[in-house]
């Protein structure tokens, strides 16, 4: 029988700008596709949690020079302090993060289901693929880390998650990237947590360590260094790339089959921007990292 044909569903995000070009003078939805993204900044909506601003609201050309703002070059700047308000009360940690959102601005779908606004791994029940906007997916980032905080507990100083896959509750992948106060480069890996029952988080380290006393690493990434990272889940089989000019890819697969979430009633949604692992620092210190671009695509039945 002839394979059956699949539709891909394709969001992209790189130099979106009428000449292709990253344009400075533009907002970053100017610039960039975020027509199903929207973004947590560390503001108080009024209840003592983040605000989140709209997929609407961030495509009618939304900036704030705090946190969200077009760089000299063009860029799409994520900023974010150790203290502010954070997107619930589980959380411990401040971030700008945009949160896919595959519903667009049609806000009769639910956030948080198996429905058109998340998707499912390929290996999902038939009935949650159909239910789903897409099946399986990649996200693909160029990007830039500026700045790292350098106070605060031993365990927190450093470090920043700059790409997700969340579940209902768990991450399959959160990508790290870290520098030590006393190091002049920084170092990657990912953490792969499966649902509850399915064992322990799993550690990855793909560029350096994620010690607490790490040296500096002999082929680690700079502060203000452009380098690419992509993340893409076929079925059960994830598989994280990091890409940086000159040099070979280093590539990372890890087997989720047994982590749980490729049942019924688990669904997907990429993160990307700064979600900041330091709430030890000082009240001054901050993160910040640059995106030069950002792709996404899932595949519908």
């Amino acid at each position: 029988m002839e394979e059956e044909q699949k539709e891909e569903i394709v969001d992209e995000e790189e130099n979106n700008g009428p000449s292709g070009v990253l344009d400075p003078g533009k907002t970053p939805s100017e610039n960039f596709d975020l027509t199903t993204w929207n973004l947590s900044i560390p503001e108080n909506k009024g209840n003592g949690t983040a605000t989140t601003i709209s997929v609407s609201q961030i495509n009618a050309s939304y900036e704030n020079s705090k946190y969200f703002f077009t760089a000299d070059d063009g860029g799409m700047v994520f900023k974010c302090p150790v203290d502010g308000f954070k997107t619930s009360v589980n959380t411990s940690y401040t971030r700008v993060e945009l949160r896919e959102m595959l519903r667009g601005t049609n806000t009769s779908i639910k956030t948080q289901g198996v429905n058109k606004n998340n998707w499912v791994f390929g290996t999902a029940p038939t009935s949650d693929k159909n239910a789903a906007a897409g099946y399986d997916g990649e996200m693909s980032a160029t990007l830039a880390i500026n700045h790292v905080t350098t106070t605060g507990n031993n365990s927190h100083i450093g470090r920043v998650v700059i790409g997700q896959i969340h579940a209902n509750n768990d991450e399959p992948v959160r990508l790290y990237y870290r520098k030590l106060k006393n190091n002049t480069l920084g170092s990657i890996y990912f953490a792969h947590e499966p649902t509850d029952g399915n064992g322990d988080e799993q550690w990855h380290e793909m560029i350096g360590s994620r010690s607490n006393s790490a040296a500096n690493p002999s082929d680690g990434i700079a502060l203000d260094e452009k380098f690419s990272y992509n993340i893409k889940v076929v079925g059960d089989i994830l598989t994280v790339t990091i890409i940086r000019e000159g040099k070979e890819d280093v590539v990372k697969t890890v087997n989720m089959a047994n982590s749980g979430f490729n049942v019924a009633g688990q669904y997907m949604y990429f993160k990307a921007g700064l979600y900041h692992l330091n709430n030890s620092g000082d009240d001054t210190d901050y993160a910040q990292v640059t995106f030069y671009a950002l792709e996404k695509s899932h595949t519908l039945n």
